[in-house]
């Protein structure tokens, strides 16, 4: 058990549906990163917000999955980011959160972009995912779901809520809005990891990434629209200090999500 967790936010461009080119990019930018608990990457990292799913997908023991494995292990390093997964004729986009030890949990987006038409492609998950990494409960989400407050609403105690993202730039008020805001109401830390550039679809990126403390006050200093690393580090005690002196959780609503 850790009293604080580093992670690193890896802003990027990303190859449209070419995976073999991104884990490239992708392996010399964490090989950069020195010393970290968490590193996190884009949604569809290896592919950009692509659904044309059939020419990406991949397989829980295929080349992307494998190369995580590695990366891994050889950083001693966990890394979380989502990709395309076929699975039992469904394609998911789906989120995996590669521990050194190899041990993987994935979550599958729940709420599919109905705007892009993400819901004819992709199968929606149905099952919100808390882990446990280094005693810290992980909360891990993907882009349209930042939308939906009651899915990500903090009856777990999770630490940290994460979300990775294809959001475009159109719409980065609302990014930038709801991140804070999940971090405010969940009293928890809040890291937004979005792309950079243009994708096959021509629809541009801005980064936007960022780092919420449990007041939603910005922890980062990331650049918009440009590619970049940053490294933040996240304390229990500030999680513990302002959860007793203010105690909102307590005060949660109690309820039940249908289906």
């Amino acid at each position: 058990m850790s009293n604080s967790l580093t992670v690193a936010l890896i802003q990027t461009s990303l190859v449209w549906e070419n995976p073999e080119a991104n884990r490239i990019n992708l392996e010399k930018k964490v090989n950069t990163i020195e010393s970290a608990d968490l590193i996190i990457l884009p949604e569809m990292f290896t592919s950009g917000f692509t659904m044309n799913a059939s020419s990406v997908a991949e397989i829980m023991d295929g080349n992307t999955i494998n190369w995580l494995k590695q990366l891994a292990d050889k950083k001693q390093i966990a890394i979380v980011g989502s990709l395309v997964i076929t699975e039992n004729n469904n394609y998911y986009n789906r989120l995996v959160f590669v521990e050194p030890s190899g041990t993987i949990t994935h979550y599958d987006k729940k709420h599919t972009f109905t705007l892009a038409g993400e819901h004819k492609v992709y199968t929606a998950g149905t099952e919100k995912v808390t882990l446990n990494y280094k005693g810290w409960k992980i909360c891990s989400l993907v882009c349209y779901d930042l939308r939906f407050p009651v899915w990500a609403r903090n009856t777990e105690d999770y630490d940290l809520l994460l979300y990775v993202a294809n959001w475009p730039k159109i719409r980065t008020n609302a990014w930038d809005a709801l991140l804070k805001a999940r971090a405010i109401e969940n009293m928890a830390y809040c890291i937004g990891v979005n792309r950079v550039g243009l994708d096959g679809n021509n629809y541009e990126y801005s980064g936007h990434s960022a780092a919420y403390d449990v007041l939603g006050h910005r922890m980062d200093s990331i650049p918009e629209n440009k590619e970049a690393i940053e490294i933040v580090t996240l304390e229990k005690e500030h999680i513990t200090k302002y959860r007793e002196k203010l105690g909102f959780l307590k005060d949660r609503d109690v309820f039940n999500l249908k289906a």
